[in-house]
């Protein structure tokens, strides 16, 4: 079972993570919402797509755009289509 662990709490957690580029990508259902602020930041990247981002917010505590997941992937990126990743400190570990 995978985690995603920031400001000693966990955001999300899943046996059914999806490693892409060294980042575990949770499916949807397996992040606990209640810490995920979206954010207006997005990026690009040339064989997923469009990426848009998470503010993590734990007890007032906020790191900026430490999330990102794509809503619409390219072909090749299918199956992480509305996967979440973290980074920015965000501890994912077994």
């Amino acid at each position: 079972m995978m985690k995603a662990i920031w400001n000693n709490q966990v955001l999300a957690e899943s046996d059914e993570t999806i490693v892409i580029e060294g980042n575990h990508y949770f499916p949807p259902n397996s992040i606990k919402k209640e810490f995920f602020k979206e954010s207006n930041t997005h990026t690009s990247c040339p064989w997923k797509g469009q990426a848009s981002y998470y503010t993590i917010d734990v007890d007032g505590n906020e790191n900026k755009d430490a999330a990102w997941y794509y809503p619409e992937t390219k072909e090749a990126a299918k199956p992480i289509k509305g996967y979440v990743a973290f980074w920015r400190g965000v501890s994912v570990e077994a």
